[in-house]
């Protein structure tokens, strides 16, 4: 990372005033707060960069700091951060929001000030600071620093990449910004999209109509608890699922992830990779306790045959349904099950309701990776997919492709790795037909069976008798 992050955009004072409500007042019909502790942090773009400095970046916040009280307290927070200002003159008021809450619970919001202000000039130093950087963020509160002329202006001539995080208030990023952070509303309200579409459509279809309308190279629409849709122009979008959590606190949850993905692309993060590096630091920061999902079930020591029937897998999806459900799918070979495959089920699952996983049948395996494939038979594959607590149900088919199968089980999502592309996957065309969608997940590289293969034939001493397996054959392992 040569240079700074730069970071533009409206900044807020936030003060929590923490304390107890067990009365009611006599004089009127209001809770009564006892206050204990008070606490003051910057918000908005100040957030953003309070954020960047603490992982270690070199950051230069161009923003907009009145000279009254808060806007002293506000350049003492931010300056003790080791954060430089370049500060644009703003007449009125610097903005406050204050909450007051007892029990982490808040009760009432206070808000002071106005983000709408009479801006002056941008400083030569935020122009100078613009060609000298290594990414650019763009924070927009609505508060008119993002719309200013000389602002977008100098923000157009960088020739680092730009990630924009929008406000409904503000303008559209400057064309050719490299990534749009909305959340599911803000990019809702862009578009003023108003068809009856809902749901994971409904998102995909705001993400792509924002990249076009905006002329930027990708958009990543934030769903919350769910994760994140990257609409890059691709058929089939990457989603980002989160890990499971318990939340804390949603608050500056956008401004984490906005930040995280500005500092991967200055480190020369691939877009996928900063958005996946932006999904997981925002999911750390809102929890205060990790939920790890368990795989496999350590007390299970006896084998049961799989039930791989299509009839079983439809009346899972049936009754999903049923409930306003959503069918998560997926599919593959998944011989020698290993941590990429992990990886994808677990994403996948994240998705739906429920997993089914079309399995191809030994003649599929053999059809598509040729002879001396699959490495185990298709009952021990489906039992050990079945023994992972993310899938649901398993359907072994004989087919090249799982076409054919999800013609019956029509799941609402069809789930593949991100090695996948549109061309790539045959089902995705299918799934449009039907209004259905299909998606990727992020995947581990370098993780592969025939990776694995090869390295162990490598390690195999040239005419050692391998050992067999439990059935008799020779394994390749």
């Amino acid at each position: 990372m040569n240079g700074p992050l730069v970071i533009v955009g409206d900044t807020i004072l936030d003060r929590d005033i923490d304390g107890t409500a067990h009365r009611v007042s006599p004089d009127a019909p209001a809770l009564v707060l006892d206050e204990q502790h008070t606490a003051e942090r910057p918000g908005g773009a100040g957030l953003a960069a309070l954020l960047a400095a603490r992982d270690g970046v070199d950051v230069i916040l161009v923003t907009a700091i009145t000279d009254d009280p808060a806007g002293a307290r506000l350049t003492k927070l931010l300056t003790t951060e080791g954060i430089q200002l370049c500060v644009i003159p703003a007449s009125g008021h610097t903005p406050e929001k204050i909450r007051l809450r007892a029990d982490d619970q808040v009760l009432l919001r206070l808000d002071r000030g106005s983000t709408a202000r009479t801006l002056g000039p941008l400083p030569a130093a935020a122009q100078r600071a613009l060609q000298a950087a290594a990414g650019v963020l763009v924070s927009d509160y609505g508060g008119g620093i993002a719309q200013e002329p000389a602002v977008r202006a100098a923000i157009s001539t960088t020739r680092a990449g730009i990630v924009w995080d929008p406000h409904p208030r503000g303008p559209a990023p400057v064309p050719g910004t490299r990534l749009a952070t909305p959340n599911q509303h803000e990019a809702r309200h862009h578009t003023g999209n108003t068809t009856s579409v809902s749901g994971l459509a409904a998102v995909i279809q705001d993400g792509d109509a924002l990249r076009r309308r905006w002329n930027v190279q990708a958009v990543a629409v934030t769903i919350g608890a769910a994760g994140a849709v990257l609409c890059q122009g691709d058929p089939v979008p990457l989603i980002v699922p989160t890990e499971p959590a318990r939340v804390r606190d949603t608050r500056g949850a956008g401004d984490r992830f906005a930040a995280t993905a500005a500092i991967a692309l200055s480190r020369g993060a691939l877009i996928t990779e900063a958005v996946e590096h932006a999904v997981s630091d925002a999911t750390r920061y809102v929890a205060d306790e990790r939920c790890r999902p368990q795989i496999g079930n350590a007390e299970t020591t006896t084998y049961v045959a799989p039930n791989t029937d299509l009839a079983n897998a439809q009346q899972l999806a049936d009754g999903v349904r049923a409930r306003g459900g959503t069918v998560a799918a997926t599919g593959g070979c998944f011989d020698l099950l290993h941590t990429g495959h992990i990886a994808t089920l677990n994403a996948a699952r994240r998705l739906g309701d429920c997993l089914i996983v079309c399995l191809n049948s030994d003649t599929s395996v053999a059809n598509l990776k040729g002879p001396g494939r699959p490495v185990i038979s298709q009952h021990d594959r489906a039992a050990m997919l079945l023994a992972l607590r993310c899938v649901d149900a398993v359907v072994i088919f004989n087919e090249r492709t799982p076409i054919p199968t999800l013609n019956q089980l029509r799941p609402d999502i069809w789930v593949k790795g991100g090695d996948y592309t549109a061309t790539g996957m045959s089902e995705a065309q299918h799934l449009q037909r039907w209004g259905e969608q299909a998606v990727t997940v992020p995947y581990l590289s370098g993780r592969s069976t025939t990776t694995i293969l090869t390295r162990a034939h490598r390690t195999n001493p040239a005419g050692a008798e391998p050992e067999a397996d439990g059935h008799g054959r020779p394994s390749a392992l």
